[in-house]
């Protein structure tokens, strides 16, 4: 079953869905939004257990696709582009796999669509072991992080996660934070977000995979899944950056996107 996702919607012209990464929200691609939403109008989602979307007991990419494609039903759009980037990025493959004729053009930033040994273990591992019973500061919840998660920077994008508890729904002696993701559900259901995105395909409209060149999520050796399941893909490197390429060099990232999808534009 569906859900509807919480969206944000800015910018005015062709539809442009933004879809983030795991234990992110709409929220991480916000910069990316701002350079494109003079041109586009961009559909910013929180994904199913993430952001403020509801949480859900099952997580895999057809559900996760089928509610974008709910979403697209319910905000009217019969086609839209896609920008999707890591986890979002599979999702997107999974609605143009499974959905082709609602995707304009599909832009992939460092994933490809394949499945990945467990890379998150010790964030999860970190996130469950936090106990929010008389915290009273993010700081405190960055020291219990801290034994787990050694960058500081992954901490703080974590810790976006962690909200204030409504004070009308506070008990006494009860915790002032929580956490907005469904951690045991995204813990259980793991081995899904790690998995290929479904399907044979292919899908044969244009795609841009974006690739940073410290990263190690797309390699040679995907290139024949890639060119199988989107053969009409093309892959560009933005060098001097990690997987993290969309907010390390936004730039540059939002010009190879606004390039490629004028592409679209131009041809139409």
């Amino acid at each position: 079953m569906t859900v509807a996702l919480y969206h944000r919607i800015t910018g005015e012209g062709a539809p442009l869905i933004l879809l983030h990464g795991l234990f992110g929200s709409h929220e991480n691609l916000g910069g990316i939004a701002r350079r494109l939403q003079d041109q586009w109008q961009i559909h910013a989602l929180d994904e199913r257990n993430h952001g403020q979307s509801p949480h859900t007991e099952t997580m895999d990419y057809p559900a996760m696709a089928e509610d974008v494609i709910a979403y697209m039903d319910a905000a009217g759009l019969d086609r839209a582009s896609f920008l999707g980037h890591s986890m979002g990025g599979k999702v997107a493959m999974q609605v143009a796999l499974m959905a082709p004729e609602r995707v304009e053009r599909l832009i992939v930033a460092d994933i490809a669509p394949v499945t990945y040994k467990p890379r998150h273990d010790a964030i999860l591992e970190g996130l469950s072991a936090v106990v929010l019973d008389g915290v009273r500061s993010r700081s405190e919840v960055d020291e219990q992080l801290a034994p787990y998660v050694d960058s500081a920077p992954t901490r703080q994008f974590l810790l976006k996660n962690l909200e204030r508890v409504p004070r009308d729904e506070q008990t006494e002696g009860g915790p002032v934070f929580r956490w907005r993701l469904n951690l045991p559900v995204i813990e259980a259901c793991y081995g899904n977000l790690a998995a290929a995105p479904a399907g044979d395909g292919p899908f044969n409209g244009p795609v841009l995979f974006l690739k940073g060149a410290d990263s190690a999520y797309i390699q040679e050796k995907h290139r024949d899944t890639i060119l199988r399941l989107f053969p009409n893909a093309e892959v560009r490197v933005i060098q001097d950056t990690g997987h993290w390429l969309h907010a390390e060099k936004a730039d540059t990232f939002a010009a190879l996107c606004r390039r490629f999808l004028e592409a679209g534009a131009n041809a139409g």
